[in-house]
């Protein structure tokens, strides 16, 4: 008769292995099936210091955009009112609002004239919203327009190589051989005073359409040729080459195929290049060649304030810390994006 052999003996450390190898499994199948920009939002999620600056950049977006409502309700004035020989109330006196001998009055801390006034008796609080709006607003248009044109540059030129590569290429370059900023001192002045008239497309010299198209056009290189560089790769990939053997045609690769992988390198250049756009235009303006009277922006707050330094230097110390406080909520929001999206970062899948 046969006798069946006893059943094997598991050690405890076998036991805690097995355990281990499930838990693992287990872990494994939770993160079945995650996209990668939910990896990226979890990475995004756990960075406490990029979404702090991203929220501070989005305080000051609201608060420019209610610039009418501080204008109207608060201050009681506008953005170009001149209030030379009024005087107002500040400690119990009446104070002049710009004195005898030129020098405007300073941060009230009340309704009217909150941060002080400038040479003019304008309000700089009123001034500071209203020139935040213009300069969110070019930096906006600007990064549209060089996002919109570097994509299609960078992926045509990219995709057919040869000929088309070479054109396009060469005219990237011209650009870039430029600094941005003499490149933009240039055109600004010069479409400053005749303005851009294309036929049906007509800008006067102080719309501020001009320094947002002369922007959107200085920084395409900047954008365009990284996107090159990425789509010469992609291009050889085993995807596009089963997408041509379908019969697939160029336009239909280049949109299903190529822009879709490179989505995460749009989205990480739209806060740089939209940084970028603010600081330069607030460094146009600053020199005569962006934002034009009587339009406000913080560059031409900073360059009408410079002249009563130090006597006045709220004229240029409120602009500039509003300036600083958004460029720096920008970039590091960016910085943030930036290693959320890096498809090599480590992260945790925990719940």
């Amino acid at each position: 008769m046969a006798i069946d052999p006893a059943p094997p003996q598991t050690s405890p450390a076998e036991v805690a292995d097995a355990r281990n190898r499930a838990a693992a499994s287990a872990a494994g199948e939770q993160t079945t099936g995650i996209s990668p920009y939910r990896l990226a939002m979890r990475r995004l999620r756990r960075n406490k210091s990029a979404l702090a600056f991203g929220f501070l950049f989005i305080v000051i977006v609201i608060l420019c955009l209610l610039a009418p409502v501080y204008a109207k309700h608060i201050a009681h004035t506008t953005p170009t009112a001149n209030h030379v020989t009024d005087t107002v109330k500040v400690g119990g006196k009446m104070k002049d609002v710009v004195s005898p001998d030129g020098l405007p009055i300073g941060p009230t801390w009340h309704g009217r004239f909150f941060l002080g006034a400038d040479a003019n008796g304008r309000d700089i609080a009123v001034r500071l919203l209203y020139g935040g709006r213009n300069s969110l607003e070019i930096g906006a248009i600007a990064t549209l327009l060089t996002m919109i044109l570097a994509i299609i540059i960078g992926v045509v030129a990219g995709f057919y190589r040869g000929v088309v590569d070479n054109v396009l290429s060469r005219i990237l370059d011209v650009i870039w051989a430029y600094p941005p900023v003499l490149l933009g001192i240039a055109l600004g002045t010069s479409l400053a005073l005749g303005g851009i008239n294309l036929g049906l497309f007509k800008l006067t010299g102080n719309s501020l359409l001009v320094p947002a198209f002369i922007i959107g056009i200085v920084y395409i290189p900047y954008v365009a040729k990284p996107l090159r560089g990425q789509v010469l790769g992609l291009r050889e990939r085993e995807y596009v080459d089963a997408a041509r053997v379908q019969g697939a045609s160029s336009l239909r690769i280049m949109v299903t195929e190529i822009l879709p992988n490179l989505a995460s390198s749009i989205i990480v250049f739209i806060p740089l290049i939209i940084a970028n756009a603010i600081l330069l235009e607030a460094g146009l303006s600053y020199l005569g060649a962006g934002v034009q009277p009587p339009n406000a922006s913080w560059g031409t707050m900073i360059s009408d304030g410079i002249h009563l330094l130090p006597s006045a230097i709220h004229l240029v110390f409120v602009p500039g810390i509003m300036l600083v406080l958004t460029i720096l909520g920008i970039n590091v929001f960016g910085d943030g994006l930036r290693d959320a999206l890096d498809p090599r970062a480590r992260v945790r899948i925990d719940r």
